[in-house]
């Protein structure tokens, strides 16, 4: 798995409720949650304002979309968890899951989507080393912390 969004489709605002092994977390109210693995959708999560993690850090994402809350930050959740994301009985209009972006499913009141990590990871290819592919990935392909110098508009020394 590298990425579940689940959201709403209509003009509503989707509410989600979300527990980790059975505990209540929050209810997201928002335009949706993305849940993925570190080497999974990174720059979907990115932009919904979730972290760049390194691929080899066992976790899942769990990034909010839109949230109507400026205090609802993305988590980064240990992988031994369980999470299920649940339509709440009450809920306005369906909830849709998306895998991937393909496989769209329709959540109706009361279904839930429960997400773990396999316990077998997938190998990756890389050129160099884990880090350094990543480091490279990032600096060339999203040009972090990439500024150009500031000119020097002072008086100058003679």
């Amino acid at each position: 798995m590298k990425s579940r969004l689940i959201g709403g489709i209509s003009s509503y605002l989707t509410n989600l409720e979300c527990y980790c092994d059975e505990s209540f977390v929050t209810l997201v109210q928002g335009d949706g949650l993305i849940l993925s693995t570190t080497s999974g959708s990174t720059a979907y999560s990115l932009a919904a304002g979730g972290s760049m993690v390194h691929p080899q850090v066992p976790g899942i994402l769990f990034t909010p979309i839109c949230p109507h809350s400026l205090s609802f930050r993305p988590l980064i959740l240990p992988e031994h968890v369980t999470i299920r994301v649940q339509v709440p009985f009450n809920s306005r209009s369906p909830a849709w899951a998306s895998f991937d972006g393909k496989d769209r499913k329709q959540l109706a009141a009361g279904d839930a989507l429960i997400c773990r990590m396999a316990p077998w990871p997938v190998p990756t290819a890389c050129l160099i080393d884990s880090t350094s592919d990543f480091l490279h990935s990032i600096q060339d392909g999203l040009h972090w912390n990439l500024r150009k110098t500031q000119s020097f508009d002072g008086p100058r020394e003679q």
